[in-house]
């Protein structure tokens, strides 16, 4: 839905299990009636639609594709952005590190990015750009400290990604549509915070343009550049900002500074705790976080230290093996949660910096896309799982509450 005249926001709809096609139509003629009944009976209601690899390939097959796009204008309804980060399977199955595969390394993520961006020309409605947010290229526990090997990630990961803003240039001189692709930085992603993609940008996409895209489009260098830095943004996921401690407004500084443009924001929480020195007052904290260790996804730490600096876990459970570290102060870990929960017992959700965010964009619109994401409603704790269409209205009803003051 349009809010201010200023932007498009929805919820993603990775929150609803299916990795087929029919399954994905299902979820959304089951639970989107009622949410745009209850959010935006009288005005359009965009749609942050999350395909899978099989899903997206299934859309385009028969007439799948005409069907939707007839059902999403009964039903006053519109996709502007997706999600095409996880390839496969997200729900009801191990997926931890998986989520990065195949990376951007590889020939069958392009193409899948390809076939998502094909699909989302087709259903933006005129004037409207369209974003796909996507991995922060690669895992980097996948790989050595070789410097040599992490380069070679970089090359071909560049080329690919410079690859796909040649094919988004191209469907904009066709169809005058402009679409970007949004690398979403998480923890332990290949890029993972905001100086990571300011050193991507500076070291390997604008040189990158400068030497292969002007060549391969005929184009001038600062053409290239131009091209490269409208087709090529940044997924702003305020959870993984929030669990690597970086504030927004600096973020958003460094990154019109530095001419690097967010084409999507998603509006997520994390969950902190401040550490007392005293191991026996931890042990309240220990067990509120094990309660959320679950084997589905990948639940990174980053722990504060009295030194000033940070150490990261890959994950939830080598956390806890480490929580009576004298020297910590503050943990924060990547598992969304609601965005409407302030505390959860012993810990405290991040809904600060969603507030920070909505704050700024009272200023500045770094980005016309905002899109919710939580996607944890089946492994959070069972005493706070609720309806889920219920859920979902609660969390775009609390961001419409904040955004009007």
């Amino acid at each position: 839905m349009i809010v201010s005249d200023h932007y498009h926001l929805s919820y993603c709809t990775n929150i609803h299990p299916g990795e087929t096609w029919p399954e994905v139509f299902d979820s959304l003629k089951a639970h989107l009636p009622q949410i745009k009944q209850n959010i935006s009976p009288d005005n359009p209601f965009g749609i942050g639609l999350r395909l899978s690899d099989l899903a997206s390939r299934q859309l385009l097959e028969d007439h799948h594709l005409a069907s939707f796009k007839d059902w999403l204008e009964v039903m006053d309804c519109y996709v502007y952005t997706m999600n095409g980060f996880p390839f496969g399977g997200f729900h009801r199955q191990v997926v931890k590190d998986d989520v990065h595969k195949p990376d951007w390394t590889t020939r069958s993520r392009v193409d899948y990015t390809k076939r998502l961006f094909t699909i989302l020309a087709e259903l933006l409605p005129k004037g409207i750009d369209g974003g796909i947010s996507t991995s922060p290229l690669s895992y980097k526990h996948w790989f050595s400290d070789d410097p040599k090997e992490l380069d070679d990630v970089f090359e071909v990961s560049t080329r690919h990604l410079v690859e796909i803003a040649a094919f988004l240039n191209e469907i904009k001189k066709q169809k005058g549509v402009s679409m970007h692709l949004d690398i979403e930085p998480e923890p332990d992603g290949l890029i993972e915070n905001s100086q990571e993609v300011i050193d991507y940008y500076s070291k390997w996409l604008i040189p990158f343009a400068m030497d292969h895209l002007a060549k391969d489009l005929n184009v001038a260098p600062d053409k290239a550049i131009e091209i490269v830095r409208e087709h090529i943004q940044v997924c702003y996921d305020v959870c993984h900002f929030a669990v690597g401690y970086e504030e927004p407004s600096v973020v958003f500084d460094q990154f019109r500074e530095h001419n690097i443009k967010i084409g999507k924001i998603q509006i997520s929480a994390a969950l902190k705790a401040d550490l007392p020195k005293d191991v026996i007052a931890r042990q309240p904290i220990e067990e509120a976080f094990a309660a959320f260790n679950e084997s589905t996804y990948l639940h990174q730490v980053i722990a504060r230290e009295e030194n000033g600096g940070y150490t990261q876990y890959n994950d939830l459970p080598r956390a806890l093996e480490n929580i009576n570290n004298h020297s910590t102060l503050e943990w924060r870990t990547h598992f969304h949660v609601p965005i409407f929960v302030e505390a959860y017992g012993y810990l405290k959700a991040t809904q600060e910096d969603i507030r920070k965010v909505l704050e700024l964009l009272k200023q500045m619109q770094v980005t016309n896309h905002l899109e919710v994401e939580t996607y944890t409603w089946e492994v959070l704790p069972e005493d706070l799982r609720t309806d889920l269409s219920t859920s979902i209205q609660r969390e775009v009803q609390w961001v419409l509450n904040e955004m009007n003051g």
